[in-house]
């Protein structure tokens, strides 16, 4: 586990945000850190998001694997490293979406049925509507298990990223 660093979240969807941030509730399950929608995947870094990385800090990327593209991936953690002051890149995987690691993490068939939402695309609406606390709550009530959470090998096009889901993690 991370300590006594600041931790930056860079999340590629809404979905993601979410997720972060009702794991960051009371008691906190994960490392505290700013949290800010952007897809490393698809978009570049700008200098201007670069600077606002303090030295030294954690900058935790969270992306799907189910798009094999990871050109704008690699030259994103290649600037993050050499112009971010000492900045510790960690990639959180998932596999191969969010919707696979909610059903592995939790005792649902299908992710939507976590909402009782009849699509993906309606579940994906239904959690962005939640506050973090009703998240939470959510997953607990669907036997949230952290420890299946962020854990599966990525797929082989994204194999030379380490999957660190366990070093964010703030329980065991």
């Amino acid at each position: 586990m991370i300590r006594n660093k600041r931790c930056y979240y860079l999340v590629e969807g809404e979905c993601e945000e979410k997720l972060i941030n009702a794991l960051k509730e009371k008691p906190a399950l994960i490392v505290s850190g700013k949290v800010k929608k952007y897809n490393v995947v698809q978009q570049e870094l700008t200098t201007s998001q670069l600077m606002t990385f303090a030295p030294g800090s954690n900058v935790i990327l969270v992306f799907d694997t189910d798009v094999e593209l990871t050109d704008i991936l690699k030259r994103n953690i290649a600037l993050l490293r050499k112009q971010c002051g000492g900045v510790e890149v960690m990639t959180v995987t998932e596999v191969l979406n969010f919707e696979d690691e909610i059903e592995r993490a939790t005792n649902v068939a299908k992710a939507q049925d976590l909402t009782k939402s009849k699509s993906v695309s309606e579940f994906k609406t239904a959690v962005n509507k939640m506050k973090a606390a009703e998240f939470r709550h959510a997953l607990n009530r669907h036997k949230f298990d952290l420890g299946k959470l962020w854990v599966k090998e990525p797929p082989v096009k994204f194999r030379f990223l380490s999957q660190d889901g366990e070093k964010i993690k703030t329980e065991k």
